[in-house]
């Protein structure tokens, strides 16, 4: 690719002095594959550039990861050491304090074949464990970000009419396309970009909207419910201290909280999903009184049962998302199968944890007042695509007017 070290250098710059934003003084933790290396020393040397106090990188195997899997007892795979969570909680209670940046490279299938039971069971493990620092990145206590490379089995699962090295590089093209780097000025054509969902945010607040409904020709036809003093929130986000991070590269959405008793309903899902590795095809979910009472799917219908039986609050849903299909993403034409770049295609819900700052205040609220707002809990957050491109969504606001907010799968407030 022309220019390709040049754009990469770029892309490693925007994400880390944009997305991440490391502060003077803190410690920045990269989570990498082995894949990433190239790119993961160049945030490295961003990140010092940039103030950083020290720089520490996790590094990940994906065929390691899969071995561990399928031959590890389950015992083992959720035999958790203190240290695995005090790596976190050390530096988030410094002094200098911590930010944490994700580069994946996510093989889409990654456990297809293995015991799927097995592998929600250590995962949920997993996530329960790591609770105590996921509440500092569910309530942006710090900053975090996530931002994608290619991967041999990614670029061959989105390219498989392509070699390996024509899908990798046709992958390279695609995230930056996406990421707004090809154009030589990710930092100012980000900030135009935010403006816009920003700006839409705001008009969503002023609506003061009690719920929002879905339909499509597909059979959608969902009523959300929306949680007490709901926040629509845009891209960025900041910190417990104000600093500004960007959570998601790339990104697209205006989100907010549902009422996890007020959802009823049939949505139907546009995109593929991955959960734990394994592909969820064709799904469809129906909502009474805000609870899943009915699912399926043409391709793994077990798989989506397993996900919603991982707690209580699986069964509902803790975010709704506005992504309009005109968004760079969609206009690929491109299934990316991974849910950073897919959920920014569509319009989508989460099933599972709310996040607090989408409620006035939440961020500072307890489980408690959190859940009297109609906020959900959950150990975990998947986000599922249900956007269409003639999605028709109208807003119900609280004096009782009805407002069309898409048409035809774009924004039309």
């Amino acid at each position: 690719m022309e220019n390709f070290n040049e754009l990469l250098q770029k892309y490693a710059d925007f994400i880390v002095r944009v997305g991440v934003n490391p502060q003077p003084g803190q410690t920045l933790i990269i989570n990498c594959p082995l894949e990433g290396a190239p790119l993961a020393r160049l945030c490295v040397r961003s990140a010092y550039e940039a103030g950083a106090r020290d720089v520490q990188v996790n590094w990940q195997d994906d065929a390691v990861t899969r071995i561990r899997m399928e031959l590890g007892s389950e015992d083992a795979l959720t035999d958790h050491k203190g240290w695995q969570l005090r790596r976190y909680l050390d530096y988030a209670e410094s002094e200098g304090g911590v930010c944490v940046l994700h580069l994946i490279a996510d093989d889409p299938e990654l456990f297809a074949g293995l015991d799927g039971a097995k592998i929600s069971r250590v995962n949920s493990a997993n996530r329960s464990f790591m609770q105590p620092w996921r509440e500092y990145t569910m309530n942006d206590r710090v900053q975090w970000s996530i931002a994608a490379l290619p991967a041999e089995p990614w670029a061959k699962k989105m390219f498989p009419e392509l070699d390996t090295a024509a899908a990798i590089e046709a992958q390279w093209k695609l995230i930056f396309d996406t990421c707004r780097v090809t154009g030589g000025d990710p930092v100012g054509e980000w900030q135009k970009h935010l403006d816009r969902l920003n700006e839409l945010g705001a008009k969503m607040n002023a609506l003061d909207l009690e719920s929002v409904h879905f339909e499509s020709a597909n059979g959608t036809d969902l009523t959300v419910g929306l949680a007490e003093q709901a926040v629509w929130e845009s891209a960025g986000s900041k910190n417990e201290k104000g600093v500004p991070f960007l959570p998601n590269i790339p990104t697209e959405e205006v989100f907010t909280a549902p009422h996890k008793d007020k959802v009823d309903g049939i949505v139907y899902g546009t995109k593929p999903y991955v959960f734990n590795g394994q592909l969820i095809k064709n799904f469809h979910v129906t909502f009474k009184d805000g609870k899943v009472v009915e699912h399926g799917a043409d391709e793994g219908a077990d798989l989506l049962g397993q996900l919603l039986d991982t707690d209580e609050g699986a069964r509902h849903i803790g975010e709704v998302a506005l992504v309009p299909a005109s968004s760079p993403i969609n206009r690929s034409g491109k299934l990316f199968y991974n849910t950073l770049f897919d959920e920014n295609a569509a319009c989508h819900i989460a099933f599972g944890d709310s996040y607090p700052g989408t409620t006035v205040g939440g961020t500072g609220l307890s489980k408690e007042e959190l859940a009297a707002r109609g906020m959900n809990h959950s150990s975990l957050h998947e986000d599922v695509m249900v956007g269409a491109e003639d999605s028709r969504i109208t807003g119900k606001c609280r004096d009782g007017r009805t407002v069309q907010l898409f048409e035809n799968g774009v924004w039309v407030l």
